[in-house]
């Protein structure tokens, strides 16, 4: 009878410390993507920030849509200055780059591309990948893509 009673007094003591209220798991939202357009005309935006990063689409060294005159160096000085432009136009800067992807159509011009490119990582050196490509946008000699984190 005894066992009884104290086996009766636990379950009453277990089932009054239970939580009578469910906690509900609360899901974080993000904010959706922003899409940096690019001119209307274009299948693809210029820019896309999402989660505090911004990605930018591939650029080639060019001014209202004409290739910059002189081969690999010029063409990617201007790629890196349309980056550069993007990205602190939308809060972020060549500090704060991450990532690039470098395209060329003559992967015999690394070496001249490289000599313009680092010119713009004076403080740090992102991640990157380079690939010969055939087909760039208006038959550039290169083209550049980027990730950078933007400051909060």
């Amino acid at each position: 009878m005894l066992r009884i009673t104290i086996l009766s007094l636990a379950i009453a003591l277990l089932v009054s410390c239970t939580p009578t209220k469910k906690e509900s798991v609360t899901e974080e939202k993000t904010k959706p993507a922003e899409y940096i357009t690019a001119d209307p005309g274009l299948p693809f935006s210029k820019a896309v920030i999402y989660d505090g990063i911004i990605y930018v689409a591939g650029q080639v060294g060019e001014i209202d849509m004409k290739l910059v005159e002189g081969g690999i160096g010029p063409e990617t000085q201007q790629t890196m200055l349309n980056i550069r432009k993007i990205l602190e136009e939308n809060g972020s800067s060549m500090d704060q780059v991450i990532k690039c992807t470098c395209m060329l159509a003559d992967i015999a011009e690394w070496g001249d591309m490289n000599a313009v490119y680092t010119t713009f990582f004076p403080n740090h050196k992102p991640a990157r990948s380079a690939l010969g490509a055939s087909g760039l946008a208006l038959n550039a000699r290169v083209e550049i893509e980027c990730m950078a984190y933007i400051s909060q």
